[in-house]
C-alpha cells in the first residue's frame, strides 16, 4: 500500500524513542512519473535551511539503478542526519517545514522513512 505522511500513531511513536544520541532516517522515495522529482526537489531545497538550523545533514542522496536482492524498486533513497529524535521532532513540527512538505507530498506516490540509530560511522 502506498504511504506519503506518517499515520497519527506512528507520529505518536517517534516520541517514545529516546532523545540520546544521533538519528538516521532512511529515506526510499518513489516519485510521480510526471514532475514529481522536481516537486521533491523544490521540497529540498525549501528544508534545507530548516534542516541545517537544527543541526541535520544529509549523509547521502542517489538515484536507484535497480534492485539486486527483493522485487521493489525505489527511484531514490535519502540518508538523513539528525543529533537527536527531538531535534527530527523539532524540524518536522516547524510552520516554515509544514508549509513546504506540500511539495513533497504532490512529488511522491509512495514512500518508507525507517528511523535508525547509528551504531558505527566510518
Amino acid at each position: 500500500m502506498p504511504t506519503i505522511l506518517p499515520t497519527a500513531e506512528q507520529f505518536e511513536n517517534i516520541n517514545a524513542v529516546s532523545d540520546d544520541g544521533e538519528l538516521v532516517m532512511v529515506n526510499m522515495l518513489r516519485f510521480k512519473p510526471e514532475g514529481g522529482e522536481a516537486q521533491y526537489d523544490k521540497y529540498s531545497q525549501l528544508i534545507y535551511p530548516i534542516l541545517t538550523k537544527i543541526g541535520g545533514r544529509v549523509l547521502y542522496y542517489g538515484t536507484g539503478v535497480m534492485t539486486f536482492i527483493g522485487d521493489d524498486y525505489w527511484d531514490a533513497v535519502l540518508l538523513v542526519q539528525y543529533p537527536s529524535r527531538s531535534a527530527f521532532v523539532q524540524m518536522v513540527t516547524d510552520p516554515e517545514y509544514q508549509e513546504a512538505s506540500k511539495y513533497r507530498t504532490e512529488g511522491l506516490i509512495d514512500s518508507r522513512l525507517y528511523v535508525t540509530r547509528p551504531r558505527w560511522m566510518g
